[in-house]
């Protein structure tokens, strides 16, 4: 890590701790700024309503902060979305939105079209399948966006302790930022060295910034944002909040790798002497164990850039009766 990277992580990297919520409710006002949370969600019945309740009970009642809280359903098979709109969320569905433009699957899709479903002036997103979730993720992400007018877009970082079969391993987690994303960060673009988790789930930005950039419809869509937003704004407008401890659930390695797929055809097309991919780059092939030996499978891990919201005419004439409203006067 070069010494201006060093100086940037000094500088911007925050800790919950810095921010007091009365303190972050009175610097909203006096910027006039609306903040919008989103949450992805897709069959998290299991925890998304908990993840709702912490939210709407401090931070729209006891203290309000935030002005939206909006569950972007992708086509939940479970209760995912009537869990939520009983927590209090108001829940949309991803193929409600922008329908001309179609649906392509992955979480980017639903983070890209939550914009047009928001009005905030700050965005913040959270993974819905969160354990023991704490509202001080919220206050920890858009604290640096209220107290400093330079800090466009803030990234989660934490520790992820990994259950297995021998107990709980403290920095388990996180297997596809070190193994991919930081070597390809640190290789391509060192500027972004300094970010503890590129891959969290966890992020807030300016609205003004986030519509102008594209979204990547799968996994990559982290990865390419934080590329994105560095061409676009530069190092010192991106900062990170330690949030403390997250906990969540792990996926096996097969779907790690598709991940991990999706990850790198985003991260390399990107890349300052990127080729067009060829339909052969984008597909996976992973090997099960049979009978008789191995048999392959084939997955094709190729993500969508969908366009800047800003160059939507859609998005400039958004049929208010889609936007949720506010959650307190």
């Amino acid at each position: 890590m070069d010494n201006d990277v060093r100086e940037w992580f000094r500088r911007r990297t925050y800790r919950t701790a810095d921010f007091d919520l009365q303190q972050l409710a009175d610097s909203k006002q006096r910027s006039g700024d609306r903040i919008s949370v989103v949450l992805p969600a897709l069959n998290e019945e299991r925890t998304v309503g908990e993840i709702v309740e912490r939210i709407r009970g401090c931070l729209v009642e006891d203290v309000p902060l935030v002005d939206e809280l909006v569950v972007i359903d992708s086509g939940s098979q479970d209760r995912t979305a009537a869990v939520a709109r009983a927590a209090g969320a108001s829940v949309v569905s991803a193929e409600d939105l922008l329908v001309s433009h179609g649906r392509w699957p992955g979480k980017g899709d639903a983070l890209w079209k939550s914009l047009f479903a928001t009005t905030g002036d700050i965005v913040a997103f959270l993974d819905a399948d969160l354990i023991d979730f704490d509202p001080s993720f919220v206050t920890g992400l858009v604290g640096p966006l209220l107290t400093d007018p330079a800090v466009g877009y803030v990234k989660g970082l934490y520790d992820r302790p990994l259950q297995t079969v021998e107990g709980i391993a403290p920095e388990g987690g996180g297997r596809v930022t070190e193994l991919i994303a930081r070597p390809l960060l640190n290789a391509i673009w060192p500027k972004l060295a300094g970010f503890v988790q590129p891959l969290s789930g966890e992020y807030a930005g300016r609205r003004r910034l986030l519509e102008a950039v594209p979204f990547a419809s799968g996994y990559g869509v982290e990865i390419a944002l934080l590329i994105d937003l560095l061409e676009l704004a530069g190092l010192d407008a991106l900062a990170q909040t330690d949030l403390g401890v997250r906990r969540h659930s792990h996926q096996a390695d097969p779907a790690l790798g598709r991940m991990a797929g999706q990850i790198l055809q985003t991260a390399l097309h990107r890349a300052p002497w990127a080729p067009w991919a060829s339909a052969e780059s984008t597909m996976l092939t992973q090997f099960l164990r049979v009978e008789d030996g191995h048999e392959f499978v084939d997955w094709d891990v190729a993500t969508l850039d969908r366009p800047p919201m800003r160059t939507l005419p859609e998005y400039a004439r958004r049929d208010r009766e889609l936007i949720p409203g506010p959650l307190h006067d």
